[in-house]
């Protein structure tokens, strides 16, 4: 499964790649997330997520990369997911910057791609409305 959601910031890319690194700007891609540890310029979140009845923390790690864009991985429990990772990505169109988010992820064999790909979308969604918020605030 593959998604993607694009929109444009009118700021420059050095200003978003600052922001995008900053840690305030991941603790509010979702409600509740924290970062827990830094090692090597990859943080570790940590998003509380209910689901069947059962809280648990969702663990993702976020690396910005040499040219300011960023990957992220979810940590897999094998519970759903055998892997899911992603981009965001800025590109500067002079003034203003785009900026992709892309996921990709594969599912376990047992769970049907089509169940999860409505819960993916709002959280591609979400992960988007809060960037852009967070990348349109900070200057």
């Amino acid at each position: 499964m593959k998604l993607h959601k694009e929109f444009v910031v009118a700021r420059p890319r050095e200003a978003l790649a600052a922001a995008l690194d900053d840690d305030q700007t991941l603790e509010k891609l979702f409600p509740g997330t924290r970062i827990e540890t830094r090692v090597d310029g990859v943080r570790e979140t940590f998003t509380p997520f209910r689901s069947l009845g059962q809280a648990r923390d969702i663990r993702f790690l976020f690396q910005t990369m040499p040219d300011g864009n960023m990957r992220f991985e979810k940590v897999c429990d094998g519970n759903v997911w055998r892997f899911l990772e992603g981009k965001i990505e800025l590109e500067d169109d002079g003034g203003t910057t785009t900026v992709r988010i892309s996921m990709e992820g594969q599912t376990r064999s047992f769970v049907p791609e089509i169940t999860i790909r409505v819960p993916m979308r709002e959280q591609i969604e979400q992960m988007a409305k809060s960037l852009r918020t967070e990348l349109d605030r900070s200057s």
